[in-house]
């Protein structure tokens, strides 16, 4: 796999748009037994797990001068969105959270403006616009009277995506002399733990009582080991041969697995949805246009 060529880029990428657009049916999945914060919190400790052997091969390259970078992308850009998505989900279907997801690269171009002197133009802020446009739209629950019907849950989904941009820039500005697996193992060495920690105090009398325990157990496995261990590194190593927008432009494909997984699931996809959705696309499309942008 040669991640300097053009066509495994894009080979990646949507190998990555799989297992993401995946990872909101497993969360629907596992809260149907334990609490949002019980699967927010497996998720980040059993990769921990995953991830031990590369924690101790990789901790040489921990260091006063990265240590904060990595504590960014353990909590802001692992830990935190994997609380908050599952929150959200409690009240969201899983198609809707991954459309939602769509608006990362939004927040990677805003984050990466204010805070990593990104270059810009007016079209990219028309992007910005019309993006904001698409996700107000998804997260209103009856168009007939919308003022009064926000989908509040809708907006745990959108403060994860912009940590997702804030850990996006940090990797591809801050870390851009670590290897992949270096980011990634050393963030889950803080993350891990602490999720670790938490669970020890957490009790799961009602969720082992539940009859689909070991079903919704086993979802939160493979959620951890492929969307919070496999994918994650991925995604960090296309970053680095890529670009930050480039690589969050994965959640142009997410959306698709997210809604195909969902309709499998029984879920219900409405017109006004798509439609917002495909107006996030063309926000999206002209923050991230490499002929409109110098600086990605």
């Amino acid at each position: 796999m040669d991640f300097n060529k053009k066509t495994w880029q894009w080979i990646v990428l949507i190998f990555l748009a799989l297992i993401w657009g995946s990872s909101f049916i497993l969360m629907k999945k596992s809260l149907l037994t334990f609490s949002f914060m019980q699967v927010g919190s497996m998720r980040i400790f059993f990769a921990f797990l995953f991830f031990i052997p590369f924690i101790i091969k990789k901790f040489k390259n921990l260091n006063r001068k990265n240590i904060i970078s990595i504590l960014i992308v353990g909590f802001i850009g692992n830990a935190i969105p994997a609380v908050l998505f599952a929150k959200a989900q409690t009240d969201v279907d899983s198609s809707l959270a991954g459309m939602l997801n769509a608006t990362v690269p939004i927040f990677v171009w805003i984050i990466g403006i204010s805070f990593y002197k990104a270059k810009t133009k007016f079209i990219n802020m028309v992007g910005l616009f019309i993006g904001l446009i698409g996700a107000a739209g998804l997260i209103i629950k009856d168009y007939t009277n919308v003022f009064e019907n926000f989908n509040l849950y809708a907006l745990y989904i959108l403060v994860a995506t912009l940590f997702y941009g804030i850990n996006t820039n940090e990797v591809k500005y801050k870390l851009h002399h670590l290897d992949a697996m270096s980011v990634t193992a050393l963030a889950f060495l803080f993350i891990g733990p602490t999720a670790g920690f938490y669970l020890l105090f957490e009790d799961f009398s009602t969720a082992i009582a539940n009859p689909k325990f070991y079903e919704s157990l086993l979802y939160v496995v493979i959620l951890a080991f492929f969307s919070s261990f496999i994918a994650v590194v991925i995604f960090n190593k296309l970053i680095k041969f890529t670009s930050a927008i480039f690589a969050a432009s994965v959640t142009y494909i997410i959306p698709i697995f997210a809604i195909i997984f969902g309709l499998i699931d029984g879920e219900t996809i409405t017109v006004f949805q798509i439609i917002f959705m495909i107006i996030i696309f063309a926000g999206v499309f002209l923050i991230k246009n490499k002929k409109l942008i110098k600086n990605d």
